[in-house]
């Protein structure tokens, strides 16, 4: 795996800890800024919802400028979000801070990710993405528990800080060692990329990947009061049960980088599979403490060991266009990040109680299961006929990764 590719991972890591931060930091940003507890947690919608919204319109925008350069001024604007914030005078400079911080970040998930794959040869594609997604897997282990270490001790602003410091080592990083990575002799154009689009496997994996990110944050989004409230833990508990979550995460991370490059549909269905299950085994052992602590590092396992494997397949349905392909993977992931907890709270307010959002997140999650399951059937129709999918203008070889334009 080239050096680059970890790079790319360590700038991730920043990336994922300002996304996630937030979660801990919320009652002294409210303070700080005289406004509720729910205004400052719009602050985290804002940031899923910008990466929902950034990531395809950055890939497009950024289609026909180098990689390298792209990516340097995406993680400067990003670490400048960052100072942007640690300086906000008040809630509303805060809150664009956040929306910019967003955008740069979905920008870089996309084009980091295309990258990635096109630094490393097709059998290790998850791997890299692997990498990648290790970053934000560390970012849930070390970075966001620092980020609340830091907020009780020097103030939320030393988190915004300290996340500006890792972006200009990030950024450095990518200066010197991510290589100059020429743009094709043709000038890519949008239009025709946008082809991709027609391919049904391409929403099948849309999908998949909003639904299983989806169902386990319904459920991981409210798992303090479930600890503390249902199973009966201290509060002293949760920051160390959502640091075993992010050690599942990692440990599957790295399992399921290897597999899926090998048994792709193996690893998706086996993992889809396996996360909903552990979310129905979390709502009928809710009030288990054991039970659930070891539920829930199960399922930081299980739901990161699909990631890499969701990425890798869409960049295989999505080979003439990898960027706004991982564009769309970045989209997909954060629509899952914003619905799920959405879902969760609208169970919850409905008076069915916070084991409720492991049911709400396991529906969510047979949707995945069953258009992984879909998906894997036309693959392998397409792989006994491999003249049998043609795509507006674009062919693909039986494995459904290559598109070559006519």
């Amino acid at each position: 795996m080239p050096l680059a590719v970890y790079i790319l991972g360590l700038s991730v890591f920043a990336l994922g800890t300002s996304e996630f931060m937030l979660s801990g930091l919320l009652p002294p940003i409210a303070d700080d800024m005289n406004v509720s507890i729910p205004r400052a947690g719009l602050l985290i919608s804002a940031f899923a919802i910008g990466m929902v919204v950034g990531a395809p319109l950055l890939a497009a925008g950024t289609l026909r400028l180098p990689r390298k350069t792209t990516l340097v001024a995406l993680i400067t604007v990003f670490g400048l979000g960052q100072v942007a914030g640690a300086l906000a005078p008040t809630y509303e400079v805060l809150f664009a801070s956040r929306v910019i911080s967003a955008f740069a970040c979905a920008g870089f998930w996309a084009v980091g990710a295309a990258v990635a794959v096109a630094m490393v040869p097709e059998d290790a594609r998850a791997r890299a993405m692997a990498v990648m997604i290790g970053g934000l897997s560390i970012a849930n282990v070390l970075g966001v528990p620092a980020g609340a270490f830091l907020g009780e001790h020097l103030g939320w602003r030393s988190a915004f800080w300290a996340v500006g410091a890792a972006s200009a080592i990030a950024l450095v990083g990518v200066l010197t060692r991510i290589p100059h990575i020429p743009l094709p002799a043709t000038k890519p154009r949008l239009r025709p990329e946008l082809v991709v689009y027609r391919d049904r496997q391409v929403w099948l994996t849309v999908v998949m990947i909003a639904m299983v990110a989806g169902g386990v944050f319904c459920a991981f989004s409210y798992l303090a009061p479930l600890l503390t409230d249902v199973a009966g833990l201290d509060q002293s508990w949760v920051s160390g049960v959502l640091a075993i979550f992010g050690v599942g995460a990692l440990i599957g991370t790295m399992i399921g980088g290897r597999a899926a490059d090998r048994h792709m549909f193996g690893v998706l269905l086996t993992g889809i599979a396996a996360s909903t299950l552990l979310l129905v085994a979390i709502a009928l052992f809710a009030s288990n403490p054991v039970a659930v602590v070891v539920l829930t590092f199960l399922l930081g396992v299980s739901m990161f060991a699909t990631a890499p494997g969701l990425n890798a397949r869409m960049f295989g349905v999505t080979t003439a266009a990898p960027t706004l392909g991982a564009a769309t993977a970045t989209a997909a992931f954060n629509i899952g990040n914003t619905g799920g907890p959405w879902l969760g709270g609208t169970v919850i307010d409905a008076g069915l109680g916070y084991a409720a959002t492991a049911w709400a997140g396991a529906a969510m999650a047979v949707v995945a299961l069953a258009a992984a399951a879909v998906s894997h059937r036309l693959q392998r129709s397409t792989d006994a006929d491999p003249g049998s999918r043609v795509v507006m203008g674009a062919t693909t070889d039986r494995a459904g990764d290559k598109e070559l334009s006519k």
